[in-house]
């Protein structure tokens, strides 16, 4: 059994990757190694340590322990701290509820190369510029669901394993292999898009303009490597993305509605444009 601790002091500095740091400090841009993400919930911890994340810490409520969370404990080292108390002292503690009364930190796993990632890989979503995390979870979670084999952020991209997108994602983030496609804003879309071509895949941009196919245009559908772009809330794709691909497609629609919002056009692009046998 893991190290029980009741808290009694909500100011000790071991409770603050639970409560006191930004998604920055947690991420530690500067030293990725000792980067850290939070995981919420049995089911999304359990989903994390299945895909081999290495836990640090847990904080949940004291009732959790022989509840919900008893099968987490018996997963995790014995060694490994796991803060307790009062769902009121725990919600003093970080600002808020806690989603199924469990909280995990765990160290961030080092991210896969580009071409390892897609050696093997028919379908990839590419992920340009989109800045909220609702919308990240929400496309992954399609992602795991419809059939994409991976996941590539532009560098400019919200961070999957950020709180609030791992949570949305309910842990497909940890299911759905991903990596960060170039190393600076610089690096997209012109570098990596050329990867992504060295690699075999032809390029969608999700985008209305009048050179738009229909995402159930035969040719695009019968593409044997697809990597489907989709852009950031509100502008969409740069006007360079979309130039540089192969093609434009778009969902057809009627009502005089003219677009979905980016985690809802994933979903039906992933269907209509799965591999298919």
């Amino acid at each position: 059994m893991p190290h029980i601790i009741e808290i009694t002091d909500l100011a000790d500095p071991a409770l603050d990757v639970f409560a006191r740091l930004t998604e920055h400090q947690l991420r530690s841009r500067l030293e990725p190694e000792k980067g850290v993400f939070i995981a919420e919930s049995p089911k999304v911890i359990d989903r994390a340590l299945d895909a081999g994340c290495a836990p640090l810490a847990l904080l949940m409520e004291q009732r959790k322990i022989d509840g919900p969370a008893r099968g987490i404990l018996e997963r995790i080292a014995p060694d490994t701290p796991v803060y307790t108390a009062g769902r009121e002292v725990l919600t003093q503690l970080t600002g808020y509820a806690l989603t199924r009364g469990v909280l995990a930190a765990f160290r961030r796993p080092a991210l896969p190369g580009v071409e390892t990632l897609c050696q093997n890989a028919r379908r990839v979503a590419v992920l340009e510029n989109i800045v909220d995390s609702t919308n990240i979870g929400a496309i992954f979670r399609s992602a795991a669901a419809l059939h994409i084999d991976a996941v590539l952020v532009s560098p400019s991209c919200c961070d999957p394993l950020c709180r609030r997108a791992v949570r949305v994602s309910m842990g497909t983030v940890f299911q759905v292999p991903w990596t960060q496609i170039g190393e600076t804003p610089a690096d997209w879309p012109g570098a990596g898009l050329a990867r992504l071509s060295a690699l075999g895949f032809k390029t969608a941009a999700l985008a209305l303009t009048d050179r738009s196919v229909p995402i159930d245009d035969p040719a695009l559908m019968a593409e044997e490597r697809l990597a489907l772009i989709l852009g950031t809330e509100g502008d969409g794709l740069a006007p360079e993305t979309i130039a540089r691909c192969d093609y434009t497609a778009k969902i057809p629609m009627s009502h005089g509605v003219d677009s979905l919002n980016v985690a809802a056009a994933s979903a039906v692009a992933f269907w209509q444009l799965r591999a298919r046998d």
